[in-house]
């Protein structure tokens, strides 16, 4: 760990993910772009997915994806395991292998390079359990700390997972627990629990790969990672990609310990109240849900867990809770009961 006297979060306006563009505004500015899809590539940005894919051959295709993002925590080889984490989330939320890595790297050179290393050897460490090389990688002086990757996987064509082949009657199950972006911010403006802050960090940096096998296993129908978005907003694009409405269970959606209570301490990122803002246009609440509880089920996350669908006999084998269905309706509506 180092012991730079610097504390990244303050060096930033926001915190991980929390710090996307808005889901509409982004929708808006790639419906402008050129259409042209060539036949090999399989999933392109039509459905916000988690990667790009393209068939190199009947049998392999190459899967990829880049995600980096501001400081969530002070540690720097922390932020480093945390930001790949993320990164390496996209290829496993595709059903892929994740095979190298580059760096991308914004950082003010006003700063001791120590600390920037101990950024890239968090990346390195993450991308070694993943099995995968940080092959390179670019950087730019920029006074406010990013790190990610660009991570390239490989899968069979017929094997990818995407967001959008979710079927009525499917349940929906969640892999890790919310509130990442609840705690990040409680990092960035005060000091709450060691505690509270070790569980989030603990789950940040769990990578999705075990998550990834157990799910094969039980031949999902659609999967993403929860990330920047919130639950809400990834739920929706579950049931947008189908054409089906989704159903909410939120009783059944299990939080980080501490985040309810930092939540109601006022630690809400502003990326989790413009995702709230923004669900009012598809989402509906249940009148027992509370405004915390809304802005929960909206949090930012940073490295989330796997959002699946499957019918419910196969989601029976998986160690995680059904936290909602897929059901005939407006497309793309959410309803949080």
């Amino acid at each position: 760990m180092a012991t730079i006297p610097v504390r990244l979060t303050e060096l930033s306006h926001g915190a991980g993910c929390a710090c996307k563009l808005p889901a509409g505004s982004l929708s808006a500015v790639l419906q402008a772009l050129p259409g042209a899809r060539p036949p090999d590539l399989l999933v392109g940005n039509e459905t916000l997915d988690d990667a790009a894919v393209w068939r190199i051959s009947d049998d392999v295709a190459v899967v990829q994806t880049i995600d980096f993002f501001t400081p969530v925590v002070d540690d720097p080889y922390t932020f480093g395991r945390i930001a790949a984490s993320n990164a390496f989330s996209d290829i496993y939320a595709m059903g892929a292998v994740p095979a190298f890595a580059l760096n991308v790297v914004a950082f003010p050179k006003t700063l001791p390079m120590e600390l920037l290393g101990e950024i890239l050897r968090g990346g390195a460490d993450v991308a070694a359990d993943a099995g995968a090389v940080v092959a390179g990688g670019h950087s730019i002086d920029d006074p406010e700390p990013k790190y990610g990757m660009a991570v390239t996987g490989f899968a069979h064509p017929d094997r990818i997972w995407t967001n959008s082949g979710a079927h009525a009657g499917d349940v929906v199950v969640l892999t890790k627990p919310l509130g990442t972006g609840i705690v990040s911010t409680a990092v960035k403006r005060g000091t709450p629990d060691p505690q509270v802050v070790q569980a989030a960090v603990d789950s940040m940096t769990t990578l999705n790969r075990d998550a990834a096998a157990l799910v094969a296993k039980a031949l999902p129908h659609a999967v993403t990672d929860v990330t920047g978005f919130g639950l809400v907003g990834h739920a929706r694009e579950l049931a947008a990609g189908a054409g089906l409405a989704v159903e909410l269970d939120w009783p059944a959606v299990q939080l980080l310990p501490g985040a309810r209570a930092l939540a109601e301490a006022g630690f809400v990122p502003g990326g989790t109240r413009t995702n709230l803002e923004l669900a009012a246009s598809y989402a509906r609440f249940g009148a027992g849900l509370d405004e915390i509880s809304r802005l929960l089920a909206c949090d930012a996350q940073t490295s989330g867990g796997l959002l699946v669908t499957l019918p419910a006999e196969r989601a029976s084998s998986l160690p995680w809770p059904i936290v909602g269905r897929m059901a005939a309706g407006a497309a793309g509506s959410v309803l949080v009961q």
